[in-house]
């Protein structure tokens, strides 16, 4: 039919010529894709965190992650969630601002961590006011604390995620 569209918006006149350029009148406003993928969108679009995401979520920490940042979240998985001793995490979901949300800030840094920012024997301040230690073996293994990273660097728009195969315990 000759229709030319943008995205959702018909071209109405065409080649209209400037000394600059080209103008194409269209019959919409185009609005472009702002979807946000804050520290909270990567867990909860994560398989493989759906504890985690419960957690943040009963914890009321939902919001507070999903604000400015910058952070970064060390994530344990399922599978590190199962770690804990039988009936751990259902002990803490029962007050879950108390001190389930206390051991998700012991996972946070107010900050971009890179892995390249991370150096063996360093220490790295949480939001619950605790440090976690970096430790790097000869094979380039990275250790906070005694959770390995399995997976760094997963970008968002308000910090950097990542994936932990244990759950970081505070004194």
């Amino acid at each position: 039919s000759g229709t030319v569209m943008i995205d959702n918006a018909m071209v109405t006149v065409a080649n209209l010529e400037a000394d600059n350029g080209i103008v194409h009148v269209i019959n919409a406003v185009l609005i472009p894709d702002t979807e946000s993928n804050t520290v909270v969108d990567i867990i909860v679009g994560s398989e493989n965190h759906n504890t985690l995401e419960a957690a943040v979520i009963a914890a009321e920490l939902a919001d507070d992650l999903s604000a400015d940042g910058p952070f970064t979240v060390f994530a344990p998985t399922d599978a590190a969630f199962d770690l804990l001793p039988t009936g751990t995490v259902e002990s803490l979901l029962e007050d879950p601002t108390g001190q389930l949300a206390n051991i998700l800030l012991h996972h946070v840094y107010s900050g971009n961590a890179m892995s390249t920012d991370l150096s063996d024997g360093m220490m790295i301040p949480t939001l619950l006011g605790t440090e976690l230690g970096v430790s790097i073996d000869m094979s380039g293994t990275v250790m906070i604390d005694n959770a390995m990273v399995t997976v760094a660097n997963l970008e968002a728009d308000n910090g950097i995620v990542h994936v932990i195969n244990a759950v970081l315990i505070p004194d």
